[in-house]
């Protein structure tokens, strides 16, 4: 079986990768969380992705969380895309 990475978008500012962990293992098996952050400042940039171990935990995911509330923002949750030939930027940043 292969995982399945989702975009999670309008998280807290506040939110750390174990509030993501803990909210996405409701729904199976969590093999990777990432909060994106500023190079510079360390901050939070309000999105983050979430690994699910199946591609049915990764539906699940969605369905049951997209437009949830989460410390009183409402999170999004899609299917990450690819980063396609190129990658990112400098500082390996989906562009």
């Amino acid at each position: 079986m292969t995982s399945t990475r989702l975009f999670v978008g309008n998280i807290p500012y506040s939110a750390t990768e174990d509030d993501l962990r803990a909210l996405f293992a409701r729904c199976g098996t969590v093999a990777s969380v990432r909060v994106i952050t500023d190079f510079d400042t360390g901050r939070s940039k309000g999105y983050g992705f979430v690994e699910m171990a199946t591609p049915q935990e990764a539906e699940r995911a969605q369905r049951e969380l997209n437009n949830s509330a989460m410390g009183g923002r409402t999170i999004i949750v899609n299917e990450a895309r690819s980063r396609g030939p190129g990658g990112g930027t400098a500082r390996g940043e989906q562009k």
